[in-house]
Order: C-alpha cells, then sequence, then structure tokens
C-alpha cells in the first residue's frame, strides 16, 4: 500500500510539473499578449506590474518544489493554494461576476471557454489536493503518527 501512495504522489506530482512548466511557459513565450491581458484583470492597479513576473515565477517555483522528493510536500501545497485562487477566479467568471474579462493563462488554456477552464482547473484542483493528501498519509505512517501535528510527541508521551 505505502508503494501505491508513493507512485501516486509521484504521478500527480509529475502531472502537475508538467501543468506549471506548460502555464509558465506559454506566458513567458506570449509576454506581451500575457501582460496586457493583465492590465484588463479587475485588479487594483499596480498589482498587473507584479504579477506578469510573480505569477510565471511562482508556478516554476512550485514545478522545482515538486521534483525533489524533500521538497515535494511544499510543492503540493502551492500547488493546491495556486489552484484553489486560479479555480475561485475563473468560477467567478463563470458566475458572471465581471464583463468581457480576457483570459490570461497562456498557450492551449486560452481557447478554453470559462466553463471549461473551471472543468479543467477543477481536476488539476482534486489531483493536487489527493497528491497532498497521499503524501501527508505516507509522511504520517512513516513517522508514527502525523508528525505535522505533533502527534507521534504525544503518543510517546513527550519524549
Amino acid at each position: 500500500m505505502k508503494e501505491k501512495v508513493e507512485i501516486g504522489t509521484q504521478l500527480i506530482s509529475l502531472v502537475l510539473v508538467v501543468l506549471w512548466v506548460y502555464a509558465a511557459v506559454s506566458k513567458l513565450q506570449e509576454f506581451e499578449a500575457f501582460a496586457v491581458q493583465l492590465l484588463r484583470q479587475p485588479f487594483p492597479d499596480g498589482w498587473a506590474a507584479v504579477l506578469v513576473w510573480a505569477l510565471p515565477g511562482v508556478e516554476l517555483g512550485a514545478a522545482a518544489l515538486l521534483v525533489f522528493r524533500r521538497t515535494r510536500g511544499e510543492g503540493l501545497l502551492v500547488s493546491l493554494g495556486l489552484l484553489l485562487l486560479f479555480t475561485g477566479y475563473v468560477g467567478l467568471a463563470v458566475a458572471g461576476v465581471w464583463e468581457d474579462l480576457p483570459c490570461a493563462c497562456g498557450g492551449i488554456l486560452n481557447s478554453l471557454g470559462w466553463g471549461e477552464h473551471l472543468v479543467f482547473n477543477l481536476i488539476f484542483t482534486v489531483l493536487a489536493g489527493a497528491g497532498l493528501y497521499m503524501w501527508k498519509k505516507k509522511r504520517s505512517s512513516a513517522s508514527g503518527g502525523d508528525a505535522a501535528s505533533g502527534e507521534a510527541a504525544y503518543r510517546s508521551g513527550g519524549r
């Protein structure tokens, strides 16, 4: 069972690495179009200037964290956080909160409608959540408890 969890975590991490590298490279390859689309987003003034560099940087950072076993948990957590933010944003677009909102995703995602984009994001959000769950489960079983919450120390009487 432990081996299946490890393989599952690795596969999900690989899929997320491909997603983040593709998303970042697409934005950087189409940098001017990406910057213009960010300027048309309903963000406070000045955010676009930061996000135009921060988004590809964070996406590549998440991919890098996922590559290494030692930082995979952090990568899965960052991935889940990003996907929750992106999915929430797309969900608001689908709900019609904003009029004429361009997609600033780049690559093939730019060609998806908002509904299709929401389904795409939901699938990857569930994958990231499942990967993080499996990673925590594996880590917890390896330490005899949930090391992040101190359960192992509690069980041993704090010794």
